[in-house]
């Protein structure tokens, strides 16, 4: 070692380190491979020919399929299942929500078989995910709510038939017998309209009636606005256009039945001017006797957004509630019901059950909203994004996503069971 070395490191450290010169470089000696080293290596797959499969089968996630959707469907389609009222505040926030809290694991817990079994409405089911009503469904694919209720059935998710749907009430029944059929009932200014739909989905074995109750009347969704969107697609110049981009979601728009409303007469206009024309802006909580004197099987409440009108319609005798506000497509800045679900579910106990929705696209976020205190949790967006994607095998794919991700979370929460959960597991972010 040189003396001008020796006497840095003396001066660094007081003990004289050995340096050297110039390092020599690491080399490997290199083989060609044998063949029973490729041998493992190699696992040939069958090829899949179907190209919705292969697309189906790569997407990871529900944003995955978002992205598929929205490549396969025309813009105002897309934009009418992905946009919410006004800026869509409403939306980000129940989406920030969820994607800001924070999950609190517990270590050196038995997770080696995990059970998303939960009860809804005193029947057992295999997972607590419900398949939220959604109009329209054959717009965003030609199968629409009979390829929606037929995935769900397959997969122990309960389905709600919207009264905006575009499957008749029966048709949804055939589609999916083993299934848990509800129905979803907007209160229309004609009360014997809705008379007659509740009876016909009691005639059809439905399961459970859901009173949506936060639409009064339209939100403005601006996108629909921009987009000039009507119910069906109007073919101007615009829509030809944008058709040489979609050919084969416009070959199946206009080669099966006509798009129209299965609960009522065609309809040529925006939906808002439908709505605005069909609900009852005057129903109060009053009216839901009358709905009880109609339906009498369990009644769901959708729509609730403050704990003062939870309470309300526990009084009133429903079995379960939905803390919703209806995926941020009505009241722009309305509460986050993520935010709500615990004081509302200290409140009632086990009272109702306690649903919620808004802003889920996973199955964490599924775990998180259970162990908050929800009894099962609502999406409408993350099925649709598979049903887009690829109609009833890309509602299956959503579901299998969610399942999979729930019973994940699950497990590196450490919980075994959904009975395991609480709301330790979970911090809101502030």
């Amino acid at each position: 070692m040189s003396t001008s070395r020796r006497v840095a490191a003396e001066q660094l450290g007081g003990h004289p380190t050995v340096v050297t010169e110039k390092e020599k470089p690491v080399s490997a000696k290199r083989q060609f491979p044998r063949w029973s080293q490729l041998k493992p290596l190699l696992r040939p797959q069958a090829p899949t020919f179907k190209r919705t499969q292969r697309r189906l089968d790569d997407a990871a996630s529900i944003d995955d399929l978002r992205t598929i959707a929205r490549r396969r469907t025309p813009r105002a389609v897309f934009d009418y299942v992905d946009g919410a009222a006004e800026a869509e505040i409403s939306l980000r926030r129940a989406r920030r929500t969820f994607r800001d809290l924070e999950f609190r694991p517990e270590i050196l817990k038995d997770v080696s078989h995990v059970d998303l079994s939960t009860p809804i409405l005193g029947r057992d089911n295999p997972n607590p995910i419900l398949f939220g009503p959604t109009g329209f469904t054959r717009m965003m694919h030609h199968l629409g709510e009979s390829a929606v209720a037929t995935a769900a059935a397959d997969h122990g998710i309960p389905y709600s038939l919207s009264t905006m749907g575009t499957t008749s009430i029966p048709d949804v029944a055939a589609a999916a017998p083993q299934g848990r059929n509800w129905f979803q009932l907007y209160v229309w200014k004609d009360r014997a309209a809705g008379e007659e739909l509740m009876s016909q989905a009691f005639d059809a074995g439905y399961e459970a009636l859901v009173l949506t109750v936060d639409v009064p009347i339209a939100g403005l969704r601006r996108r629909d606005v921009h987009n000039g969107m009507t119910i069906p697609p109007e073919l101007t110049a615009r829509t030809i256009i944008n058709a040489a981009r979609y050919p084969s979601w416009w070959f199946n728009l206009l080669t099966t039945e006509p798009l129209t409303f299965a609960s009522l007469t065609s309809w040529e206009g925006t939906i808002a001017q439908l709505l605005d024309k069909l609900f009852d802006p005057t129903m109060t909580i009053d009216d839901l006797e009358w709905v009880r004197s109609y339906w009498k099987g369990p009644l769901v409440i959708k729509g609730i957004q403050t704990l003062a009108d939870a309470k309300k319609v526990r009084d009133a005798g429903v079995e379960a509630i939905v803390l919703s506000n209806h995926g941020g497509r009505q009241l722009d800045r309305a509460p986050v019901p993520l935010r709500l679900l615990p004081e509302v579910k200290q409140e009632l106990q086990d009272d109702v059950e306690v649903y919620v929705d808004t802003g889920v696209m996973s199955g964490a976020d599924i775990i998180a909203a259970k162990a908050l205190g929800a009894d099962a949790v609502m999406v409408g967006r993350a099925y649709l994004y598979g049903l887009m994607a690829g109609g009833e095998a890309g509602v299956a794919r959503a579901a299998e996503i969610l399942k999979t991700e729930a019973a994940r979370t699950m497990a590196l929460l450490g919980a075994s069971t959904l009975r395991e959960l609480s709301p330790e597991h979970v911090r809101l972010p502030q």
